[in-house]
């Protein structure tokens, strides 16, 4: 009886088609093209990518050789920049580069994880609230760097005048603080990198606190912990790697930005350690220069200084790489 049943099960099993494991991965027909074809062109773009960096910087270290040549390493360290007399060094505008970048971040990685959690949480705030806070947010990214300069010139400024002059009176003493303010400064290109690199920071860490699973929450809700509580200990510590990789791109952003920053930071080619002088940046500078730039000697130096950004740019994503994979571990 056993041998009929286990006989009319096979013959069943040979009337019916059942898709098999082997049918499903087999390496013939038109799926197994498609998939080969698609794994071609995602290495082949992956290739390509990495060749046209290779490319790009092998083309800004060729034309940087004259300077190269006649300065070498002291070009980072040296002050002047006269091209009246073919003499240049970078130190001012790496100075204000490096700068400038980083107290934007000190302003707008606060502000940026604050929207974020607004944004991500449920309940915190009503959700019209919360759809209109993200979409204002976001929509700072929409809006070209020249006008946001032009806004700066003519808005920011004059706002902020009254923050420099009191900075000045009450910590003047400070030497971030020691100068009396004219207007454009370190502190003004600070603040209108802030706001340029703040939808980057919110928009990212606000996607990546929404993947964090929301059994993290009830958990140590269930355990007594409060929402803040629970913000703060849980799902920023989970977030933390995505949020650090937010923190850097914002950092890449705000290290090239060129026309906004040359519009309000002053233009000033003198290291100065008070936030509220003048100060230069390499974008700033390239931007101004580089079409009126004939010497051989003074358009390598303007590639060396491309060279200094492309190099400090590719360091803030290696370091972003390597903060992501401690965190992570």
């Amino acid at each position: 009886m056993v041998g009929c049943i286990v006989n009319k099960d096979s013959e069943l099993e040979r009337h019916i088609a059942i898709p098999s494991a082997a049918y499903l991965t087999t390496k013939d027909g038109w799926a197994d093209f498609t998939s080969r074809l698609f794994v071609i062109l995602v290495r082949g773009s992956a290739i390509a990518g990495l060749l046209l960096l290779f490319w790009i910087a092998l083309t800004v270290w060729s034309q940087a050789q004259p300077a190269l040549k006649k300065y070498g390493g002291k070009f980072i360290f040296d002050q002047v920049w006269k091209v009246d007399d073919l003499e240049f060094g970078a130190a001012p505008y790496v100075y204000g580069t490096i700068v400038s970048a980083s107290l934007a971040l000190v302003i707008a990685v606060p502000i940026g994880i604050a929207v974020a959690i607004l944004t991500s949480e449920q309940k915190l705030l009503p959700d019209r609230l919360t759809n209109g806070l993200a979409f204002v947010v976001e929509l700072i990214a929409a809006i070209p760097s020249v006008i946001i300069g032009l806004w700066g010139i003519y808005v920011m400024i004059p706002a902020i005048q009254p923050i420099q002059i009191w900075l000045n009176a009450k910590l003047g003493k400070i030497p971030f603080f020691s100068t009396e303010p004219g207007g454009p400064s370190m502190f003004a290109a600070a603040m209108i990198l802030a706001i340029m690199i703040l939808p980057t920071v919110a928009a990212i860490s606000r996607d990546i606190l929404t993947t964090v699973p929301p059994e993290l929450s009830s958990a140590s809700m269930s355990l007594g912990a409060n929402r803040w509580e629970t913000i703060l200990k849980v799902k920023l510590p989970v977030a933390s790697a995505g949020i650090i990789g937010a923190v850097m791109l914002g950092l890449g952003r705000a290290l090239g930005e060129t026309m906004a920053v040359t519009m309000v930071i002053g233009n000033s080619d003198q290291i100065s350690i008070s936030w509220l002088d003048p100060a230069y940046t390499i974008p700033a500078l390239l931007a101004n220069q580089f079409a009126e730039a004939t010497e051989s000697l003074h358009v390598g130096a303007l590639m060396y200084l491309s060279l200094i950004l492309f190099a400090l740019t590719l360091g803030v994503n290696f370091m972003a790489l390597l903060l992501v994979r401690l965190v992570k571990k």
